[in-house]
């Protein structure tokens, strides 16, 4: 309890007055969610996973015929003005280590922005032949013109360069290059309908190298079926309870309902795919007089863990999981290390890494492309919170972000553990909640404090084998700013 005490002094500083929690050093309060017990048999054939001092997953290189599902992660290109080769280099490795299969470029209209992807296949040409990483474009029509006939050369000027690269990914339905879109739905390429135009760009496309077009449309996907060019969808607001606002009842939103799926995939006919999304968060804090995006979506009961598991259990519907995202730091959702050009997201970025996300991430990859856990080898505490309390007031011009009601004020942890143990959620040295659980996965929460911190050990037969100790993290009763991002820890 005394290294406890002295980890709380240094992260909080002392406290003029102590006041008691409604948890207390030996209370059992909180909420245990839900156990996955740990798996019998592990991951084999195409991925061997093992766990490294950061549960890092690896997986074996083999020929990627064989493989049937992937996951891809979306890449802001946006926000790479400074970005070398060398930086490309290493995001591709880091991503690749942690079982990610390839970057899916979002891409705009500015020149620069294809001088930023000729470095990233640049970098990836540096690559062993065997490791498998690839890239899909996904052209951002909410940037990129689509009115004109002549706007297709804004797209042939990606595809053009780089879809016969072995590093572009064909998928196995019929080996065409694969492209993507965010919106377009408006965009008719002179062509008289939406439907017309995008027949037309694909085939501009198919001329160059023949494509596989899997698109996000912001439309009934009862419309899918009059879509020629569609080889498949991608549901781009999948992986958020998005229904949900200041006026949901408290049923509606615990747990909340992602079944957003269930229309795409009706409407998919003919074998054609179904990329399905999974993000951990979602906070966007801008003002009318830059972007005006303010709001939320309700992150909490462990999101990004309940969105995987899902998508695990509906596999065989899905070929590719597009997991929002690498760098878009101007929606909290990154899983990448913060760095490039930001989006004047600085004030809701800047010390809230959440590189724990890539590393949890890869252990529901693996299961997603094997469809089945990896055994737990490792005791390992993963943890998460906001920065203060949801209704506290900051001196801001922008306001707290529409819907910023519908979430809870408190941490979410997800530990894995070998057997049996202990889990022990602090917010001081002397207020604790305490939770026995077995082995496997096991989604917990509990209350945030105001001014307190965040910490998390595994306890087993009285000593610690695992501890999360995010320094520097308080939640602050009264910030500087509104701040609905997450600070992301693990062991």
């Amino acid at each position: 309890m005394a290294r406890l005490a002295q980890f709380f002094d240094r992260m909080l500083g002392t406290v003029a007055e102590e006041t008691k929690s409604e948890v207390g050093a030996s209370d059992t309060q909180g909420v245990l969610d839900e156990t996955v017990p740990t798996v019998a048999e592990p991951v084999s054939s195409e991925t061997d996973i093992q766990e490294d001092d950061t549960m890092k997953a690896v997986e074996t290189i083999t020929s990627s015929a064989t493989q049937t599902r992937f996951v891809f992660v979306h890449f802001m290109v946006g926000n790479t003005y400074p970005y070398s080769i060398q930086d490309w280099l290493d995001d591709i490795k880091l991503a690749s280590s942690y079982l990610i299969d390839g970057f899916v470029l979002n891409v705009g209209q500015e020149d620069w922005q294809r001088d930023r992807v000729r470095d990233c296949f640049a970098a990836a040409a540096q690559l062993p032949s065997t490791t498998r990483f690839w890239f899909i474009f996904s052209f951002d029509m909410t940037s990129i013109p689509g009115n004109a006939a002549s706007n297709v050369s804004y797209l042939t000027a990606y595809y053009q360069a780089h879809s016969g690269d072995a590093r572009m990914f064909k998928h196995p339905r019929t080996g065409g290059a694969t492209v993507s879109t965010f919106s377009g739905e408006n965009c008719t390429f002179g062509q008289g309908s939406m439907e017309n135009g995008w027949a037309y760009v694909k085939g501009v496309l198919n001329a160059i190298t023949p494509a596989y077009f899997i698109p996000s449309f912001f439309i009934d996907p009862s419309r899918y079926n009059g879509i020629s060019a569609m080889d498949g969808a991608f549901n781009w607001n999948g992986g958020w309870p998005i229904q949900l606002n200041a006026g949901s009842s408290r049923s509606d939103l615990v747990n909340a309902a992602l079944n957003q799926d269930n229309a795409y995939l009706q409407n998919l006919t003919g074998g054609r795919t179904f990329m399905a999304a999974c993000s951990p968060w979602f906070f966007t804090h801008y003002g009318p007089n830059t972007w005006n995006k303010n709001w939320i979506y309700r992150g909490d009961d462990h999101l990004f863990v309940r969105r995987w598991q899902q998508l695990i259990s509906m596999r065989n519907q899905i070929d590719i999981v597009q997991v929002i995202s690498w760098n878009d730091y101007g929606e909290s959702h990154y899983i990448g290390p913060i760095k490039g050009a930001q989006p004047n997201s600085q004030a809701w970025v800047d010390g809230y890494p959440h590189d724990a996300w890539l590393a949890l991430n890869s252990y529901f990859a693996a299961a997603f492309k094997k469809g089945v856990y990896a055994p737990v080898t490792k005791d390992q505490i993963f943890m998460w919170a906001r920065p203060h309390p949801k209704n506290a007031n900051a001196p801001e011009s922008v306001p707290r972000p529409t819907n910023w009601q519908i979430t809870d004020d408190k941490i979410w942890a997800v530990v894995f553990t070998t057997a049996p143990a202990t889990v022990e959620l602090y917010t001081t040295a002397t207020h604790k909640v305490s939770f026995n659980v077995p082995a496997g996965m096991t989604k917990l929460s509990r209350d945030s404090e105001p001014d307190g911190g965040m910490m998390g050990t595994i306890v087993r037969n009285g000593a610690v084998v695992a501890e999360c100790n995010p320094i520097g993290y308080r939640y602050e009763s009264r910030p500087g700013v509104y701040n609905f991002n997450a600070a992301v820890a693990m062991s």
